[in-house]
């Protein structure tokens, strides 16, 4: 049952009948009334007062009292100047409830044939996944859940970054300090790998630094400083340079080039590469092994952190595509070749700046492989749409490829679409980070189960729980207050994300939504211990208010679905999640379900609170996010 086609079909019969006026339906907007006016839907009346030659306020009591008297939907109406107000009547409410409990699948759209690829994730196999992943996992996972639920068939991607120099950087570490040490309980593959990238690092820096002061008797405005960190630093602070300070920090700068370029790490994680690209048997078993823990590590965090994936590309697979691609440009005249042999694509025609797509001596760049994954993937599994999910530093990136994409004349370049998101950071002391610069997923997910611990068994929640149900609810309370508190912002923000705060059991957080989810299972069991059910076809002549409320937010969740997926917005079903659970919270208090003389309120609430429990348990389901049935 469609409620707002049924009334728009209403109102161009009104226009008809009162007003001898033919209107098209898609012309007639119908808002949410405002909360301060009785009724569900608003009418705007101020388009169609001129051509009616009358008042906006009486086009608007015209077409109410039609409504009022000849339609079956609308039990009365109320005007405000032009905003024709329509409250919906009982009967109609009652019947939207009983189609909603009787929709199997309530919420998913119709299959529209239509393929969507969302690729998130995409981590690199030199270190374990870090905060920043968290957010890009849980809006990649979300979103693919929105779609699906939209009609499209969804393909959830991951393409791992595991070739490269910094992938040989933290392999060259192990080899040289590794002694053989293998993964452990207490220390998985993915964090194994990443304390030797960070050791690589530590002795990559002390390389640099002696280099630096070797070569700065070659430069004589530089000479007789004892050290050229302090002077760096200094001259950092300094917002008035001086002519001659200015020539220094060129200088500086031309120091530490040189010297990062031929620090003996660099030069050996650089010979690495050519090994390895080369086929050399050793280095590539040592690649293999190595990758191989991390991934083991990454599934164990993919597992604890609710994230799936159907398709894995490989960097290693996929660096060298895209070179057919160059040639296909060149021929077609969109890209052109430089003195040097470099290749780039002409964007003349746009506002970017051109782009190298391949450089003077052959090689690929980031572009040129990403040109040919994109390929891959319309020949894999002929997408519609191609969702990357990736950090705003990278806005320029996708904007440049989809153009390209569209000048290749590729049948998928219109349906790429980069999910841009901004940092999340933390307030200082709130959470451990394992290498002092970077706040680790396992870590930070284990420090908020252990707030989870603290906060529910200070409230008494776990009361008659065994120890596994205990811990179960604690992860599930945990995950849902990170996975919210980072979902319900506009993915482009910045989040500031404050353990503490999300895990309230009030307010704006998933465990206040998770919370009133348990209460209406409570409810149904005690139900259940009392001999009263929920049935699928209630009745009742007279609603209260919030009844009306929670029918009517029930009614819009497939709208609410289809809209999050058209805005690529998760933080629209989070939205709605709290709307819902915190408007129950007050029907909860104020329409008491036992204490009731009516036994058909009884079971038509009972029957209400079901309802909404099932809507609750959908829409978070679409965030990635559990709820208990026992709190």
């Amino acid at each position: 049952m469609d409620l707002q086609a049924n009334i728009k079909k209403s109102i161009v019969i009104a226009f008809k009948e009162v007003y001898q006026v033919d209107l098209e339906e898609k012309a007639i907007v119908l808002q949410p009334t405002r909360k301060e006016f009785e009724g569900t839907y608003t009418l705007v009346t101020f388009p169609f007062a001129g051509r009616l030659r009358q008042s906006p306020e009486a086009v608007a009591n015209a077409i109410g009292e039609y409504l009022k008297e000849s339609s079956s939907e609308i039990a009365d109406f109320n005007v405000l100047k032009g905003f024709l107000n329509l409250v919906i009547a009982d009967n109609i409410w009652v019947e939207v409830f009983n189609n909603i409990l009787n929709t199997e699948n309530y919420g998913q759209n119709e299959t529209n044939d239509k393929t969507v690829m969302v690729e998130y994730s995409s981590p690199n196999t030199n270190k374990p996944l870090h905060l920043g992943h968290l957010r890009n996992n849980f809006l990649g996972y979300s979103l693919a859940e929105i779609l699906k639920a939209g009609g499209y068939k969804v393909v959830k991607a991951n393409l791992v970054n595991d070739r490269g120099i910094h992938i040989c950087k933290s392999m060259l570490a192990y080899q040289k300090w590794g002694n053989n040490e293998t993964p452990s309980e207490s220390l998985k593959g993915d964090h194994l790998i990443g304390k030797y990238y960070v050791e690589f690092d530590k002795n990559y820096k002390v390389e640099i630094e002696a280099l630096v002061d070797e070569q700065k008797v070659n430069y004589p405005a530089i000479a007789a400083t004892t050290s050229v960190k302090e002077l760096k630093d200094a001259l950092k602070k300094k917002k008035d340079l001086t002519d001659d300070e200015k020539k220094q920090i060129e200088t500086i700068k031309e120091i530490y080039t040189y010297a990062e370029k031929n620090a003996p790490s660099f030069l050996e994680a650089q010979e690495m590469l050519r090994k390895w690209e080369a086929g050399d048997e050793k280095t590539v078993a040592l690649w293999k092994q190595l990758n191989n823990w991390v991934y083991d590590g990454f599934n164990h965090t993919y597992k604890l952190i609710g994230v799936d994936f159907d398709q894995f590309y490989y960097e290693s697979d996929t660096y060298l595509l895209g070179k057919d691609i160059v040639n296909e440009g060149l021929e077609k005249n969109t890209f052109y070749k430089k003195e040097d042999d470099s290749v780039w694509a002409d964007l003349s025609n746009t506002k970017l700046d051109d782009k190298l797509v391949l450089r003077g001596d052959g090689t690929s760049v980031y572009i040129t492989q990403d040109m040919g994954t994109a390929d891959l993937k319309y020949k894999d599994y002929s997408v519609d749409k191609s969702i990357y999910v990736v950090g705003n530093e990278q806005d320029h990136h996708f904007k440049v490829l989809k153009t390209i994409l569209g000048n290749l004349e590729r049948p998928y370049a219109d349906g790429i679409y980069h999910m841009s998101y901004g940092m999340v950071e933390l307030p200082n002391g709130k959470m451990k980070s394992r290498e002092g610069t970077v706040v680790d997923a396992d870590d930070l997910v284990g420090g908020m189960i252990d707030i989870a611990k603290e906060r529910t068994d200070e409230q008494g929640k776990i009361d008659g729980f065994t120890e596994d149900q205990a811990q179960e609810l604690y992860k599930m309370l945990a995950l849902g207050a990170l996975k919210y508190f980072i979902l319900k912002v506009d993915p482009k923000n910045t989040i500031l994300f404050d353990p503490e705060e999300s895990i309230e059991f009030q307010g704006n957080t998933g465990p206040f939504i998770q919370y009133n989810h348990a209460r209406i299972c409570s409810l149904m069991r005690k139900a259940d211990e009392m001999g009263v059910s929920y049935t699928k076809d209630v009745s009742l002549s007279n609603l209260e208010t919030l009844e009306v409320e929670l029918i009517s937010l029930m009614s819009t969740f497939p709208d609410v679905i289809k809209d999050a997926g058209e805005k690529y917005a998760p933080s629209i079903i989070a939205q709605y999640a709290y709307d819902l659970a915190r408007t129950y919270s007050r029907f909860f208090n104020e329409c008491p379900i036992f204490k009731n003389d009516s036994e058909e309120v009884i079971q038509f609430r009972l029957t209400l609170s079901y309802g909404v429990g099932k809507v609750i348990e959908k829409a978070m389901k679409l965030l990635g996010i559990g709820v208990p049935e026992r709190m």
